[in-house]
């Protein structure tokens, strides 16, 4: 149902907003004259942060039925096309475990210790990429630099087919890391500028689900790729990398043609002539928006050295960072040698790559309802200690088999480590709505992702082959790290509660003309205001 115009009259700044669908001429018309203002040029937001673009009416009145409206269409045209280019991106990461199990490493003449060096390798180019790709996706746009990032590094999976040696090996694998590196902080920037801060988690949830289901169906896809070993010369692993390479470069171009900048341009293109909102839906889009979170009127702004030197200092976003690298520590053996633990358990490959599918699947819907609850409850810190406590009961049980248990007790034992709810999505969308400003948010979206991948330096030397094929010992070291992250998740909950108690303490002694004043700088100050509340 429309608003009642009475209601909402004096709100629109533009009389062509009064009309139930806009023209492309009108939506041109608006951004051009939009584009010089502080909202979008920024010069001038610290001096002017009441200044938005003229989507935004402050006293815009609709229904919550208006909203969920908007926010289908969100959900049923963006996300599916975010979905498929994650889908694609985990498809490659998967496949080099899926290609150590087919002897990879034999045919290309070294042991798993060279694996390990390029597991290093790969982390420290792709921690950087990701410092990088939010920055980048601010100055040539989101919309943008996600398709070209997608097409670059399907290139480099194609060039896997050609790889004949260890050198080679080490250069496509950095090569892939450069490339795919900046697009998940930049899919962090870009959903910001379509969902509130009470709805990011749900959908980080499922981009990641998303994720380890491409995983399962990239384990299933290699049970019968790695059977055409020999066809045109190929080894069987050749032929995963290079179906996934053409796989990635036909999004790629997809994708280019797809994605909107932002919500107010969502025609042409692949999109269609038509936009995705009418001029009314496209105001509750961006004014929903703004209300959430105060900080988003200036969203386009590119990053500035007050930014990362504020996120740097920022000692909620430094612990997010310790819990990122230490709670997915354990991930980095687990995901490069699940294949080849279960096939240790005297699996073939094609089957114990079929055999890494359900934990996969069983981690992305375990993820997904812990942390739909956690949106549905506005709580984080228990809930992501529910799941480093799920990952510590998971090394303790695989640690713990003796030498001649079964390799269906084995099995077992791998898939419950392997489904916990893996707590990296929870963990960014809390940081995320307690940063307080988009230039932070920016550049901490670049750095918890790169702290996810960092973590690869040591990760990749848990599991040696002198410990293979039980890794009694890498499994100590991955129980210490699963034990640390549980405490660190009670830490960062009563780090938030000391902060929102010293918020009120100030706000209670601050007359009436002092509200005023804070609440004209609240989005300037961003979480140093007394006014911003911590989610904890």
């Amino acid at each position: 149902m429309a608003s009642p115009p009475e209601k909402t009259r004096g709100a629109y700044s533009n009389p062509s907003l009064e009309t139930e669908d806009i023209s492309v001429d009108e939506t041109r018309a608006l951004l051009t004259s939009s584009s010089r203002r502080s909202s979008y040029d920024s010069a001038d937001d610290t001096q002017s942060p009441k200044k938005s673009n003229p989507f935004f009416i402050e006293d815009l009145h609709y229904t919550p039925e208006e909203e969920q409206s908007v926010l289908r269409i969100i959900d049923t045209h963006l996300m599916p096309c975010i979905l498929l280019t994650t889908f694609v991106l985990n498809m490659d990461r998967t496949n080099n475990s899926n290609a150590i199990s087919d002897n990879l490493p034999a045919d290309l003449g070294f042991d798993i210790n060279v694996i390990n060096t390029a597991t290093a390798m790969y982390s420290v180019l792709f921690a950087t990429a990701c410092l990088t790709g939010a920055v980048i996706a601010k100055i040539v746009g989101p919309h943008r630099w996600i398709p070209i990032l997608m097409f670059s590094w399907g290139l480099v999976t194609l060039a896997h087919v050609l790889i004949t040696d260890k050198f080679g090996y080490l250069t496509v694998r950095c090569f892939i890391a450069i490339t795919e590196g900046g697009v998940i902080p930049t899919t962090l920037v870009y959903l910001g500028g379509f969902y509130k801060s009470t709805e990011l988690a749900t959908r980080l949830a499922l981009f990641w689900g998303v994720q380890h289901g491409a995983s399962a169906v990239s384990g299933l896809m290699a049970s019968g790729l790695v059977k055409l070993r020999g066809v045109a010369g190929l080894e069987g692993w050749k032929w995963l990398f290079l179906m996934d390479g053409i796989i990635t470069v036909a999004v790629a171009i997809g994708t280019w043609f797809y994605l909107p900048s932002n919500l107010i341009k969502t025609s042409g293109g692949l999109r269609g002539r038509t936009p995705w909102f009418t001029a009314q839906q496209t105001q509750i889009a961006v004014t929903r928006l703004i209300r959430d979170d105060i900080s988003k009127k200036s969203y386009d702004k590119t990053v500035k050295w007050s930014d990362i030197k504020d996120t740097l200092s920022d000692p909620g976003i430094v612990l997010h960072l310790i819990i990122t690298s230490i709670g997915q520590t354990p991930n980095t053996p687990m995901y490069t040698y699940l294949p080849t633990v279960i096939k240790s358990f005297n699996f073939s490959v094609s089957i114990a790559n079929a055999l890494t599918a359900p934990p996969y699947l069983l981690q992305g819907i375990s993820m997904i309802l812990v942390i739909r609850h956690s949106d549905t409850v506005r709580e984080r810190g228990y809930h992501g200690a529910f799941g480093a406590g799920w990952q510590l009961l998971g090394w303790i049980f695989v640690r713990s088999l003796p030498s001649g248990t079964g390799r269906g007790i084995k099995y077992l034992a791998a898939v419950f480590v392997a489904s916990w709810p893996s707590t990296h999505p929870l963990n960014i969308a809390w940081m995320s709505e307690n940063t307080g400003s988009v230039g932070k948010r920016t550049v901490a979206s670049g750095l918890v992702i790169g702290a996810s991948n960092i973590y690869g330096v040591w990760g990749s030397q848990i599991y040696r082959a002198d410990d293979a094929p039980e890794f009694k010992r890498g499994n100590l070291i991955n129980i210490a790290f699963a034990s640390t992250a549980l405490l660190l998740w009670f830490a960062q909950k009563n780090a938030y509660r000391l902060r929102n108690a010293r918020h009120a303490a100030i706000l209670s002694k601050l007359s009436e003309e002092e509200l005023a004043a804070e609440e004209e700088v609240r989005e300037i100050k961003g979480n140093q205001s007394p006014l911003f509340h911590f989610t904890t």
